[in-house]
Formats: C-alpha cells, structure tokens, sequence
C-alpha cells in the first residue's frame, strides 16, 4: 500500500515547495539591498602630504608642488567595522605611482588588503621641485561614515 501512495505524495508535496520559493526571491532581493547600502556607504579620508627628502639633493627647492590626485576611487570597507580607521601610509614616486603602501593602523587582514590593493592601485600627478617631478610621502586615514 505504501507503494502506491509515495508517488500521490509527491505530487503534492512539489506544487507546496514551489510555492514557497517564490517567496524567497523578494527575501533575498530585500536583504541583498540592504546589503548593499551598507557596503556602499563612502569612507571618510584625510590626506596629507610630505617631500622625501634625498641626501643627494643639493639644491634646496624653492617652487614645490603637492602631488595631485588623478585617480583616487575609495576601498570597500567591511560594514562590521564601522567606527574604526585605517591609517595608510605610501609613497607617490616620480612616475605618480603609488610605491611602498604600509598600514600603519590595522582593521584585520580582509580590510588591510582591500586597502592595500585599492591604494596600490591610486594614480598621482607627481609633486614637483622647481618643475621636476619628485618623490612625495602619503598618508591617508580611512574611516567608515
């Protein structure tokens, strides 16, 4: 007898689970979004700027440029550290690249690489001694609005 119910059972059983999954797909639409409102939430930054000074320069500078952001998109932070900064400090080299990011106030290992791999990736107008491009020192703190 039992033979002969199991496939009744499924019969009835499908149409029951089917309905529920069209339930679902708002739920996670919901919670997607919600989601990503918080990823996306802009961090804050403060920058500033030093000149590296070389030991070889003999000459003092007496026309220096800042170095100018040309592309500087903001690192995905992690939405459970919200309240906390990262600081980062870099050097921008001659050919405005970004060289030696260091973390020097950590959030963890996920938040310190997307850090890093965001900054890494940060293009600059290089600082300027008498209009030759030079090296400059970064340092930038992050944190979560």
């Amino acid at each position: 007898m039992l033979r002969r119910l199991w496939p009744w059972f499924l019969l009835l059983a499908i149409p029951a689970a089917a309905s529920r999954q069209t339930a679902s797909p708002r739920l996670r639409q919901a919670v997607l979004t919600q989601r990503e409102h918080q990823v996306w939430k802009t961090p804050t930054r403060a920058s500033e700027f030093s000149d590296v000074p070389h030991v070889s320069a003999r000459s003092r500078c007496e026309d220096t440029q800042p170095p100018e952001a040309l592309t500087t998109p903001d690192p995905l932070m992690v939405p459970a550290l919200a309240g906390i900064k990262v600081k980062v400090s870099f050097i921008i080299g001659a050919d405005g690249r970004v060289h030696s990011p260091l973390i020097l106030q950590s959030v963890g290992t996920v938040g310190d690489r997307n850090v890093l791999q965001t900054v890494r990736a940060w293009r600059y107008r290089p600082a300027t001694c008498n209009g030759v491009p030079t090296e400059a020192e970064g340092k930038i703190v992050f944190s979560q609005r």
